[in-house]
C-alpha cells in the first residue's frame, strides 16, 4: 500500500532513492504505461500498444517489456538494457498531485510532487540524494520533475489523441501468437494497435484533422514501434537457450 507525502526539503532532507534495477523494486513487469510525449523515444526500443482500462473503459497506451505478466526482458541483473527508460519507470517513487495555492490573490490548483514513503527504492543511506545538503533540489530531483511533467502532459494529450483514433476507427485488436522455437509458443491477448489499412484509406479531411492536432505522428510512431517485437523475441529465445544449457 502506497503512503504518499507532499515532498519538501525539510521533512525529506535526508531522503535518498535507489536508482539501480531489480525485481525487489517492482521492475519485473511485462508492460508499463506509455505516453504520447515519449512515443518518439519509446518506439526506438519498445513495441507500443493500446489496452482498455478495466475500470473506466478508456484507452491507455502501453510499452511492452516482456512476453509474460511478470517478465521484463530489458531487466538484466541490476541493469536496464535499453537506451531510453520509460517515464513510468523513471519517475520512481514520485508522482504529481495538485494543491490549491493562492497566487496573485487567486486560488489555483498547482501541480506538486508527492513521494511514496513505502516504496522499496526509498531510504536514507543508499541511492541518489533528493535534496542537496543546503536544501536545493538535486540533479536527480530535477530529472524526475521533468519526467513527471512529461507524464502529466502525456496523460492530457493521450485522452484526446486516443479518442480521435477511436472515432476514426483506427484502433483494432491485436492477437500476438509468437512461435519462439520448436517447444515454446507465446500468445498475448487484450492488446490493440493502429489499423494500418484503415489509416491508409482515410480521406484527406480526416488525415488533415489528425495531422493538425498532432496525432498523425503518434499513429505512425506506434506502427513503427512494432519492429521491436523481434527484439523481445530474440531476447526471450536467448534466455530459453540459457535455461536449456544450464
Amino acid at each position: 500500500m502506497a503512503r504518499y507525502e507532499l515532498l519538501n526539503n525539510i521533512t525529506h532532507k535526508d531522503l535518498r532513492v535507489v536508482t539501480r534495477f531489480g525485481r525487489e523494486y517492482g521492475d519485473d513487469t511485462g508492460m508499463v504505461p506509455a505516453f504520447p510525449t515519449e512515443f518518439a523515444e519509446l518506439q526506438r526500443e519498445y513495441p507500443i500498444f493500446f489496452r482498455k482500462d478495466r475500470e473506466d473503459g478508456q484507452w491507455q497506451a502501453v510499452a511492452l517489456l516482456g512476453l509474460d505478466t511478470k517478465e521484463n526482458l530489458f531487466l538484466q541483473g541490476d541493469r536496464w538494457n535499453a537506451a531510453y527508460l520509460p517515464g513510468a519507470m523513471a519517475r520512481g517513487p514520485f508522482l504529481i498531485g495538485f494543491q490549491e495555492q493562492r497566487i496573485d490573490g487567486e486560488l489555483r490548483r498547482e501541480p506538486v510532487i508527492h513521494v511514496d514513503m513505502d516504496h522499496p527504492r526509498i531510504g536514507t543511506d543508499d541511492g541518489e540524494r533528493v535534496f542537496m545538503p543546503h536544501g536545493g533540489n538535486s540533479a536527480y530531483l530535477e530529472h524526475v520533475s521533468a519526467v513527471l511533467r512529461g507524464i502529466r502532459d502525456g496523460v492530457e494529450a493521450g485522452r484526446a489523441m486516443y479518442a480521435a483514433f477511436d472515432a476514426h476507427g483506427l484502433i483494432e485488436p491485436v492477437k500476438l501468437d509468437l512461435q519462439l522455437d520448436e517447444h515454446h509458443r507465446v500468445s498475448l491477448d487484450g492488446l490493440y494497435g493502429i489499423d494500418r489499412e484503415r489509416l491508409a484509406t482515410l480521406d484527406a479531411a480526416a488525415l488533415h484533422e489528425l495531422h493538425r492536432a498532432g496525432y498523425l505522428e503518434g499513429a505512425f510512431l506506434m506502427l513503427a514501434s512494432l519492429h521491436n517485437l523481434r527484439r523481445l523475441m530474440a531476447e526471450k529465445q536467448r534466455r530459453l537457450r540459457g535455461m536449456e544449457n544450464a
